[in-house]
């Protein structure tokens, strides 16, 4: 892979630490159950907070970029057509000594989280369905509720 690929990659995956790192941010458009969990103190159900796939979409194609490592890259580090959320090999490895995976999963309908988990990794800061931290380079976010649930609901379309 060029330096230059490499460079752009890095960059996008920093990118995404510092948009996860940025803090919740304000739910999308007719939220009503994030404002009332607000009230509450309490998370709402993922089972009544409908998902918005558009607005999922915008997020997970425009701000996180979820394709920029959840794909398959060629050796000229192009992603390889169809293999858009699929997974594929890690398409770069930390200059300093890391437990970064080798393999990157397929996010494509969310195989193997159930909604609650989903939500978790989401809003809680990467975190799996073991409840144990995903490694790096996966960004900690900490999305809103609502902006979540449209993430998901994108996702599960796929």
């Amino acid at each position: 892979m060029s330096v230059v690929r490499a460079s752009v990659i890095s960059s996008l995956v920093v990118f995404a630490v510092v948009v996860s790192l940025s803090g919740q941010q304000p739910p999308a458009s007719g939220s009503q159950n994030t404002a009332k969990a607000s009230a509450t103190g309490t998370a709402p159900s993922t089972a009544k907070l409908a998902g918005n796939i558009e607005h999922g979409r915008y997020l997970v194609e425009n701000v996180v970029m979820c394709y920029e490592c959840h794909s398959t890259r060629d050796t000229q580090g192009n992603i390889v057509p169809g293999t858009r959320f699929h997974g594929g090999p890690m398409p770069v490895r930390p200059t300093f000594s890391g437990d970064w995976p080798i393999q990157i999963p397929r996010i494509a309908g969310l195989p193997g989280y159930n909604d609650e988990q989903a939500m978790r990794l989401l809003t809680q800061g990467a975190i799996r369905r073991d409840g144990t931290q995903l490694r790096y380079p996966m960004p900690r976010f900490h999305m809103s509720t609502q902006d979540a649930a449209d993430v998901i609901a994108y996702i599960r379309s796929l």
